[in-house]
């Protein structure tokens, strides 16, 4: 948190006798619908000063007066002991006549200037708060939407600024009596809290269940304790949050697990799953103080945890089934962040209920998060068997964050709820410009300043419904930045969607293409702050990306900055034999690596084994006629070959997963096994060239010698840890350059971002990994903005 001192000559004017001030302080950041006002109203009261404050479009207005040392001393702290969810960006001083005595209040909120605020994300659910909803005698026990001004929604319920009640999806529930002087005592908690409310006045709690006709109906009893017996009793059920619809089963239930997995669509890719506490999930996962504090933090994200193997079970512990996250070595946890949330895991005296619950988006497969309730009984009538809804609306989407810990500080790979919409700061101010991201993992970027704003998720843009969203997010997060882009930033594949967009909704706009690695690599060196003055060595590892040659890129090691890239290392071309069908199916990026080493597809081989005898007759032509076969330097296409190779992974059900399931497998090599597989290195038209041939060739006489794939899937990352040190190595050597950014999704494989991070700082590198945006494509839109920004600034130049 960042403030401005108050100025010398107002300190020094307390040397003259202390005569009255008056001074302007504006405060700009994360200070509407944080307490920030009463927290003003507050300060001011005990320094004895008169005054008043509102919130504006530019941030909270605070005129003060009084003695000279006693404004000096509201300047020096207004900033420092700010609320806790305040982000205190700046604040500004500015004297101004003086008025005359009386006392200070808070005034109506003014709607005219420019927007300099920020909207604060959704919080989760207070100690306070919770007190509250666990005691008899509280007028808001049970109360399924209790917050006040230090947690619940904000970002989801935002229809404009300034942030006030008429701003917000409540502004259709009027107070009751009680409530409304909780809302003007500058004394309670709920002082200014928006979406403040109780059972008299506030959104209604309703189950819907199907009649004997199929269709829905409200359950006339208590919606809360009929959602738990439902539970209880194997069903799934949709529950509206915070930024949409939950889908939720009983994490123990193997039959209910299967069954959502079914009706999802949802192939192997793992659910994450809420608990009431840390604790009853310790026996189950590796929790270390960042895990624990990642869990309990206000933005309560999915935590992906290493699990535990081999531990004994306590007695009465809840076990997830098996379904619930099958050959993955993580499992996501997050805890209750809603009073929903809570009531649904029980109170204590509550009947027993499920412990641990499936928590997964509201959603078919490849479309967005379900948020509306006329929509939810539509589009999830064949996923869930009832619906736990209210009254309150979503204004818009917004996803659960998923978040690891890598070498001890998280690892963001998915920014959303709890995050978004927080800008970044950026190292070099930036016109005002919309950079639209990739098509997976879709998360966009608006920029003006020294401020970017990354959207929450928005999904996989093959959907026209995600489409729509994208559109809708765009436009609501312009809204409440009062950013109006004059350029627009997309990626260079012809064929992305959201490129397509940027090209139709340019409006004699600039649209800027940028290479996909490129934009990776740029987000990594904005992040930490770089200002582009000096290259970077940058290590982008993907599934894919337009190359600049027609090739799928992946596999890279590029010399860049915001300016333009060089590159100067790449994984040998292979095939990418029926494009998306060797991803759905790593046996046949297995036997493309294996075609192109040389290696026969003997049957002896996993990879060989699975793939059908009509298919492998077709694919050897297909490879020998190059049909439908795209060179691809990609490196995730190599994890899916050695994943096949070994036996691990043959079909993939979702994005990486064949990637997942071999790094789950090294995990489990024997510890005293330190060999690797190497790669030959060549020089091509000035482009080192890593040629994975002798690798494959390794692992297959490995297997033959009965390696098991634990062994093989260790050794294979050693080996890909030891191409990385030796590219960046022949890097510096010829051009001096000494920063390594790790970057692309690839490097969201923990085992693998650890061991290059700490081999290159030994080496002596200076290593940037992501933290605050994702690795993957969910940080692509940053790295695009940046690099859209010095591409317009020299056109500028140049005119």
């Amino acid at each position: 948190m960042s403030g401005s001192p108050p100025p010398a000559d107002l300190v020094a004017s307390t040397e003259a006798g202390d005569p009255p001030r008056r001074r302007r302080v504006t405060v700009r950041g994360v200070v509407q619908g944080v307490g920030f006002r009463p927290y003003v109203y507050a300060l001011a009261t005990e320094l004895s000063l008169a005054g008043h404050v509102t919130n504006t479009p530019e941030g909270v207005v605070a005129e003060v007066e009084g003695a000279a040392s006693a404004v000096a001393r509201f300047c020096d702290r207004i900033a420092p002991q700010a609320p806790p969810l305040a982000r205190v960006e700046s604040v500004s001083h500015q004297d101004v006549p003086v008025e005359g005595g009386g006392p200070f209040t808070i005034l109506a909120s003014r709607t005219d200037g420019p927007v300099g605020t920020l909207v604060s994300p959704d919080t989760a659910t207070c100690a306070a708060c919770l007190d509250e909803l666990a005691d008899p005698a509280d007028r808001r026990h049970r109360h399924p939407f209790v917050n006040c001004t230090h947690c619940g929604p904000r970002f989801t319920i935002v229809t404009g600024l300034p942030y006030d009640r008429a701003h917000t999806t409540m502004a259709s529930f009027p107070l009751c009596p009680d409530c409304a002087r909780e809302y003007a005592d500058p004394r309670d908690r709920r002082f200014h809290a928006q979406p403040v409310a109780c059972p008299a006045c506030g959104p209604c709690l309703r189950l819907l269940v199907p009649g004997p006709d199929g269709t829905p109906r409200q359950y006339p009893g208590d919606p809360l304790a009929e959602a738990r017996a439902l539970l209880a009793r194997g069903a799934i059920l949709a529950v509206k949050g915070l930024g949409g619809y939950h889908l939720a089963c009983d994490a123990t239930d193997r039959t209910a697990v299967t069954l959502l997995r079914r009706r999802k669509n949802r192939g192997d890719k793992p659910f994450a799953v809420m608990a009431r506490d840390a604790a009853d999930v310790e026996h189950l996962v590796r929790l270390g103080p960042e895990e624990r504090d990642l869990l309990h933090s206000a933005a309560r994200p999915v935590v992906l945890l290493r699990r535990r193997t081999g531990a004994a079970r306590p007695a009465g512990a809840a076990m997830p089934a098996e379904a619930v996250a099958p050959g993955s070595p993580d499992l996501g946890v997050m805890l209750p962040y809603t009073p929903v949330h809570h009531l649904l895991l029980g109170l204590p005296g509550d009947p027993e209920g499920p412990r641990l619950l499936v928590m997964t988006s509201g959603n078919a497969a490849g479309e967005p998060i379900v948020t509306d309730d006329a929509e939810a009984l539509e589009r999830l009538a064949h996923l869930a068997d009832a619906w736990l809804a209210h009254d309150r609306p979503i204004q818009v989407p917004c996803d659960d964050s998923v978040v690891r810990v890598s070498d001890g500080e998280p690892l963001l790979l998915r920014r959303s709820r709890g995050h978004a919409p927080l800008p970044l700061p950026l190292p070099l101010p930036v016109g005002p410009a919309l950079a639209v991201g990739g098509d997976l993992k879709n998360a966009f970027c608006l920029g003006e300043g020294r401020r970017a704003w990354l959207s929450a998720h928005i999904g996989d843009m093959d959907d026209l419904a995600t489409q729509a969203v994208f559109e809708r997010a765009a436009a609501h997060l312009a809204s409440l930045t009062g950013v109006r882009p004059a350029t627009l930033a997309a990626d260079r594949h012809p064929g992305y969607r959201s490129t397509r967009w940027a090209e139709r909704n340019a409006a004699g706009r600039p649209v800027v293409r940028v290479q996909h690695h490129h934009a990776h690599i740029a987000a990594a060196m904005a992040e930490h702050g770089l200002d582009g003055d000096r290259p970077v060595i940058g290590v982008a590892f993907d599934g894919t990306g337009h190359g600049d040659d027609g090739a799928v890129w992946g596999g890279e090691v590029l010399l860049a900055d915001y300016d333009g890239f060089t590159r100067f290392g790449r994984l040998a071309y292979v095939p990418l034999p029926g494009g998306d069908a060797a991803v759905r199916r790593p046996y046949r990026m297995a036997l493309s690596h294996l075609r192109a080493a040389g290696v026969d597809w003997s049957d002896d081989l996993a990879c060989t084994a699975a793939c059908p005898p009509d298919e492998l007759r077709v694919l050897s032509r297909q490879l020998e006629r190059g049909l439908n076969c795209v060179p691809t330097s990609s490196m995730g296409r190599l994890f899916d070959a050695v994943s096949s190779l070994a036996g691990i992974c043959h079909h993939a059900g979702y994005e990486a997963q064949a990637a997942v399931e071999l790094e789950a497998a090294a995990l489990h090599a024997p510890a005293g096994d330190t060999a690797a597989y190497t790669f030959d290195h060549a020089t091509e038209d000035g482009v080192v060239r890593a040629d994975p041939a002798p690798v494959l060739a390794a692992i297959v006489e490995d297997l033959r010698a009965g390696a098991p794939p634990a062994v093989v899937a260790a050794r294979f990352h050693r080996a890909v840890t030891g191409l990385v040190r030796h590219l960046c190595g022949r890097a510096r050597e010829r051009h001096g350059l000494d920063t390594v950014a790790l970057t692309g999704g690839v490097f969201a494989n923990a085992l693998l971002s650890t061991d290059c991070a700490t081999a290159l700082r030994r080496d002596g590198f200076t290593v940037l990994r992501h933290r605050l945006v994702p690795p993957n494509d969910g940080g692509l839109a940053l790295g695009q903005l940046m690099v859209a920004a010095r591409a317009t600034a020299r056109t500028a130049t140049n005119h």
